[in-house]
């Protein structure tokens, strides 16, 4: 059986993973893989720490498209992919990998998931998750400063110099090609259900 893919893009913290999360508990989480665009970084293990920490992650060509597009693409066509795992303490990949197989929904999802035109083409419902800047710096500022080892000047800074910007330039842009658009601060349960009824309606 051809498997469903959702995928799902919107601004840094919007809310993204959170309903990608959802969906999954929702769908059953063995009928269903969660593929992150996060984790498709650049590797940059050749680089000083220094010039890593000052590269721009929100721009595409901070990401590994042929690697992220071919994953997709064996997951919708049945096969499983070894998943890169990337530190952004350190901003590079570790040495070891995540064995993803196929299910039957497939979620995929991620700052500029819907910027790849064969993402795009792959996808069974294409969801845009928006959310004003400023919601968004402080959730991004909480979890960064808890999950990802980094202080409050510097998710600030960052946020400032290319995480808005490069939303508003190569974020934004991507909203046209969702079928899907909802506020990131709607309660969990109510995107949940919005995105599942316009599923079951694609799939009649």
């Amino acid at each position: 059986m051809k498997p469903t893919i959702v995928t799902i893009a919107g601004p840094s913290c919007s809310g993204k993973t959170t309903l990608a999360r959802g969906l999954a508990a929702r769908l059953g989480e063995d009928e269903t893989c969660v593929v992150p665009l996060d984790a498709y970084y650049r590797e940059l293990s050749s680089m000083p720490l220094e010039a890593r920490a000052h590269r721009n992650f929100d721009e595409p060509a901070a990401f590994d498209w042929p690697l992220f597009e071919a994953h997709v693409e064996a997951l919708a066509q049945g096969s499983g992919v070894d998943m890169p795992v990337y530190d952004f303490a350190i901003h590079t990949r570790h040495p070891e990998t995540v064995r993803v197989e196929a299910h039957r929904f497939i979620i995929v999802e991620g700052l500029l998931a819907l910027w790849s035109e064969c993402v795009r083409a792959l996808s069974t419902l294409r969801v845009y998750v928006d959310l004003l800047e400023a919601a968004c710096l402080e959730r991004r500022v909480h979890r960064d400063t808890a999950e990802r080892g980094r202080t409050l000047e510097s998710v600030r800074t960052q946020f400032e110099d290319t995480v808005a910007p490069m939303a508003e330039r190569h974020v934004a842009p991507t909203r046209q090609f969702a079928e899907v658009v909802v506020r990131g601060d709607m309660p969990v349960e109510e995107l949940i259900r919005e995105v599942l009824a316009r599923l079951s309606f694609k799939s009649n």
